[in-house]
């Protein structure tokens, strides 16, 4: 048995990982989703960090990233995910975020949840999750954590650039290539499971 430890990226709360949560549980795992401060401007980093319990796997999915490299953990999973200090000038797929604006606090937000479902590739039957979307502050970190790391790449990303992800890749112990989009827990959440059993296996945690 494992502690995961599931920290969701931008707009998101803990609710986006409610299948893979399932699939890790009915493997015996343990697992906390917690939501992130990302409505809050004055919440830097360390304090979505100081939401997030040890855990012997953290997965950051997307800005998810930038938050784990802070969380106590024996091994951290970056899901499609963006990597402290690596340029971010050719991170995006061109046309992401054109349906998005910003709110007089700065806060990022999808005034259609449809456009929201779009761009982040929700399956057909998760599109009315977008309606629980939150806005998001601007949050940064170029904190980068020692210890064993994993880098999933999603090679259907229409959001983070699966060539930017690679390049991420390479300064993790080891990379593994999932043939989904940028919602990968939406939308393969048994096969996500299989390769965080997988690495926890081989990382000698479970």
């Amino acid at each position: 048995m494992a502690t995961f430890a599931l920290v969701h990226g931008a707009w998101h709360g803990g609710w986006a990982w409610d299948l893979l949560r399932d699939e890790l549980e009915a493997r015996g795992h343990e697992v906390t989703a917690p939501d992130l401060p990302c409505e809050d401007v004055d919440a830097g980093i360390e304090d979505y960090a100081r939401c997030v319990p040890r855990a012997d796997v953290a997965v950051g999915h997307s800005l998810g990233g930038l938050t784990i490299p802070l969380v106590d953990a024996r091994l951290r999973v970056y899901l499609c995910a963006l990597w402290p200090g690596l340029d971010r000038s050719d991170t995006y797929v061109p046309g992401f975020g054109d349906a998005r604006t910003r709110d007089e606090r700065g806060r990022s937000y999808y005034p259609d949840p449809a456009d929201a479902a779009r761009e982040l590739q929700y399956p057909p039957e998760a599109v009315a999750l977008a309606e629980k979307l939150r806005r998001q502050a601007p949050v940064d970190s170029t904190v980068v954590a020692a210890g064993p790391s994993l880098y999933v790449v999603c090679n259907r990303d229409a959001a983070i650039r699966p060539d930017w992800q690679r390049r991420a890749a390479h300064a993790c112990d080891r990379a593994v290539e999932l043939g989904a989009g940028h919602s990968p827990m939406l939308t393969h959440p048994r096969e996500l499971a299989e390769i965080l059993e997988s690495a926890a296996r081989e990382a000698g945690i479970v």
